[in-house]
């Protein structure tokens, strides 16, 4: 059982970390206090996504 939830961990949370420390240099933060590194999370996060959808178009739920 627990292979089979790890497995599914390395198909979606491992290459969006990945992809954030290789491609976009996120190796650390460059602010400080928690708000503000929320902040500068949410914005990684944010273009990750918008490239995401102009690479693979919209998903459909």
């Amino acid at each position: 059982m627990g292979r089979h939830i790890y497995s599914k961990r390395l198909g979606t949370v491992e290459p969006v970390f990945g992809n954030l420390e290789s491609n976009k240099g996120l190796k650390r933060f460059t602010l400080r206090g928690k708000e503000k590194v929320n902040a500068q999370w949410l914005l990684y996060c944010m273009v990750h996504n918008i490239e995401k959808i102009a690479t693979q178009g919209q998903v459909m739920h």
